[in-house]
């Protein structure tokens, strides 16, 4: 059985935080979305509800939402099929508003970069060559 992944992470604007997605060349799954909800689909295998704060404070049983300008709650890892496409993405997030996190990553085999989303979760981008890894 294959199985689906669903992301669920609070957003403080949900239209910037469609435009911010939709510009990066990611769908929206509007069958599942609303005022207050943005379904993004990342594949047809993962998707990411992106959830109003309100909306996503619903959903969470006990304890407080990650106030992500101090901490990190995950890191959002996305495969790239180029280094090019690893530097396409992440520059087109920064276009969109983004920030710049972290340093770019060159292992050779394995080119990463990162950026936070307008609402300061870490997204990271991700190229690796499976025919270059040492040993």
């Amino acid at each position: 059985m294959s199985r689906m992944l669903f992301v669920n992470l609070p957003v403080a604007d949900i239209t910037a935080t469609r435009e911010f997605f939709t510009t990066l060349g990611f769908a929206i799954n509007d069958t599942f979305s609303d005022e207050n909800t943005a379904s993004v689909v990342i594949s047809d295998q993962a998707i990411v509800m992106m959830l109003q704060t309100e909306r996503f404070r619903s959903f969470v049983a006990e304890g407080d939402i990650v106030d992500t300008t101090v901490a990190r709650e995950a890191l959002f890892a996305l495969s790239a099929d180029t280094r090019d496409g690893v530097d396409d993405l992440v520059d087109a997030a920064l276009a969109a508003g983004a920030s710049p996190w972290g340093e770019p990553q060159d292992l050779g085999f394995m080119y990463g970069r990162s950026f936070r989303d307008l609402d300061g979760h870490a997204w990271e981008v991700v190229w690796m060559d499976p025919a270059q890894i040492p040993g």
